[in-house]
């Protein structure tokens, strides 16, 4: 039997109470959610928040003269407000909301791309990146004849930084990369690498799906050209995400979509469009959605995302700790250093699915698949991996759980 008892002592930075579906039983079992670099659960703060929008102020925006309209816009814009600061934009002008991450990569591929990406230029990516950050880039160079080349990954799951110095050496367009791989764990050096790909000359494009839930952001330090991430896995809900985008370069960009907001004047046969961040949200926006991220980023800012780093740094320690005692169990990525409470992992001639299936059966959820990045599972020469992630919910019990569930499951796959 393996001993985890003296491992399990460390609490969730967050009151477990102000999460209600963490209290319930999944197959008789107490629900562990190991999911959340998938997306992330929900506190009270936000369901309450979207709940009373609706009940006491559910209009449209910008649109009405009236009372209810007046207190819709205002939340609605007051949530712009809170993640303006959350992030350090220096103005709310750079907060663009969409539907999600992906949503604003594309966006910047089919605004800023399509307007500065010509054939032959050079766009460089990295081998780890989720396939919001890689197909979209795809979809630009067939339409422009540009060049996609990539940073590649080492066997330990880092970027290897010498050959990114390389392709740098090529003055590449565009550079594009994740702050947090979805998979590995691995936190990127961003500022560094930014400044490295400004001094060649390249706009830089960020992915920060999984870090700005996670991490400290300042997108004037880092100094990101653009940075794109959804509400969903940092406590919000589904159905929005905020691409944020420094003004000069906003400004220069053609509109996203046409139709309602995005207008300042329409006749029949032309239009001028809004000012930011309006120029880029055409249509009814996701209202209750903001509202509920911005109740979200009051959460984690009560909590404090240095706070954030650091439980979530002793959770990843443990997990690593806990699955290396596990002979049949290889890790992907690194094992050690700056990274994510989010660890990849294979354990023998187990499919991760089946490993999945048999850990449902104790009530701990757990991601198995590519994860939406194939080709870093090609680089791995892996079908798939089984993913646990954890988030400021989750404590020590939970991990130890977890490693006693991957124990038990693979002596049942091989006694089978």
């Amino acid at each position: 039997m393996l001993d985890i008892s003296a491992q399990t002592t460390l609490a969730s930075l967050a009151a477990r109470e102000d999460f209600p579906i963490l209290s319930q039983m999944v197959h008789g079992k107490p629900l562990v959610y190991l999911d959340s670099t998938a997306t992330a659960q929900k506190p009270l703060a936000v369901l309450d928040a979207m709940d009373r929008y609706y009940r006491t102020t559910n209009a449209n925006v910008h649109r009405g003269a009236y009372a209810l309209s007046e207190a819709a816009s205002t939340h609605y814009e007051d949530a712009r407000k809170k993640v303006a600061r959350f992030i350090h934009a220096r103005s709310v002008r750079e907060v663009i909301f969409t539907r999600n991450a992906t949503e604003g990569l594309n966006l910047v591929a089919q605004t800023w791309g399509l307007a500065n990406i010509g054939a032959g230029d050079l766009i460089v990516l990295t081998e780890m990146e989720h396939h919001s950050n890689l197909v979209p880039w795809q979809m630009l160079a067939a339409r422009t004849g540009a060049i996609l080349d990539f940073i590649p990954v080492t066997d330990d799951g880092l970027l290897d930084q010498a050959a990114y110095a390389q392709l740098l050496e090529r003055s590449p367009k565009l550079v594009a990369f994740s702050l947090m791989s979805n998979v590995l764990g691995t936190i990127t050096p961003a500022q560094t690498m930014i400044a490295q790909a400004h001094a060649a000359g390249a706009v830089v494009v960020c992915d920060g799906a999984q870090s700005v839930a996670h991490l400290p952001t300042d997108v004037r330090e880092l100094d990101c050209d653009f940075l794109a991430f959804s509400a969903h896995k940092m406590l919000g809900p589904t159905g929005i995400g905020v691409l944020y985008g420094k003004r000069a370069l906003l400004e220069a960009m053609p509109p996203f979509m046409g139709g309602g907001d995005m207008i300042r004047e329409v006749h029949l046969r032309s239009f001028t469009t809004n000012e930011l961040p309006w120029k880029f949200e055409a249509g009814t926006p996701a209202i209750a959605e903001a509202i509920g991220l911005g109740a979200a980023v009051d959460y984690l800012s009560a909590l404090g995302m240095a706070a954030v780093a650091d439980h979530e740094a002793a959770l990843a320690a443990q997990m690593i700790a806990l699955l290396s005692t596990l002979p049949a169990v290889r890790i992907i990525g690194p094992l050690s250093g700056p990274r994510g409470a989010v660890v990849s992992f294979t354990v023998a001639d187990m499919h991760p699915h089946d490993l999945a299936t048999l850990l449902d059966a104790d009530g701990i959820a757990v991601r198995a698949g590519h994860h939406c990045a194939q080709p870093l599972m090609e680089r791995f020469g892996l079908p798939a991996t089984a993913r646990a992630s954890a988030y400021v919910y989750t404590n020590g019990a939970e991990i130890a759980a977890l490693v006693a569930g991957v124990d038990r499951a693979s002596m049942l796959f091989h006694q089978g």
